[in-house]
């Protein structure tokens, strides 16, 4: 983790959703995985599915696939939202996150969601978690150009009045490090999600986490 001496820095907290708050990474690469078998396209192996955990499902099939036909991709997405949404349910969240969003917004700081998930995905994740009162904005691949395009961050600031250098960005995943870097925030990187500690060193977050009571602690000081 790099420490940083400096307190209440933070006017916003921007949290990715799958592999920082829930722990579904296993349950999104078991159903990609699946989908790409029902859909008749080249297997997967779980480390190109946990790739690209953190993009928009279309941007996710161009990163596998390529450009394959449209009827191809429209079957994975298809059978990949059936795999999804019959687990959905089971998806839980890491241990403490709960209660850490719940501390933030007591200290009175913002806090929003910017995720590679579709809106249905979200609301109903937020509805099952009981989180969705904690957050004063949420953005998705529904209304925004996918990660790591800076569009969500920009969006998120500007509706809640506040600038890069008083935003964080906490995410599992390098496209979260690379939005951050693209809008000119702050970067948190957590190690207990899609990738690892040395694959997200490779994008120069300002901060590193391996667990969620190093991240609490950190969070808490500084909000």
């Amino acid at each position: 983790m790099i420490e940083s001496d400096t307190v209440k820095q933070f006017d916003l907290i921007v949290w990715d959703w799958d592999g920082t708050i829930a722990d579904s990474t296993g349950m999104i690469t078991q159903a990609l995985i699946k989908a790409a078998d029902e859909a008749g396209l080249p297997a997967l192996s779980e480390a190109r599915a946990r790739s690209i955990i953190g993009l928009g499902l279309r941007e996710s099939i161009e990163v596998l696939y390529g450009s394959i036909p449209s009827e191809q991709a429209q079957a994975l997405i298809t059978h990949y939202n059936r795999n999804y949404y019959a687990a959905e349910e089971t998806i839980l969240l890491f241990s403490g996150i709960t209660e850490t969003i719940a501390s933030i917004a007591r200290k009175g700081c913002k806090q929003a969601v910017a995720t590679g998930k579709g809106r249905r995905g979200l609301n109903a994740a937020l509805q099952l978690s009981g989180l969705a009162k904690y957050f004063s904005a949420t953005k998705t691949v529904d209304e925004c150009f996918s990660k790591p395009h800076p569009q969500m961050l920009d969006e998120l600031m500007d509706e809640l009045v506040v600038m890069p250098e008083r935003t964080l960005m906490i995410g599992d995943s390098q496209y979260d490090m690379q939005m951050g870097k693209n809008a000119g925030v702050i970067t948190a990187a957590v190690t207990y999600g899609s990738q690892t500690a040395t694959h997200l060193q490779q994008y120069s977050p300002d901060n590193m986490f391996h667990d969620v009571a190093a991240l609490s602690a950190w969070l808490l000081a500084s909000t």
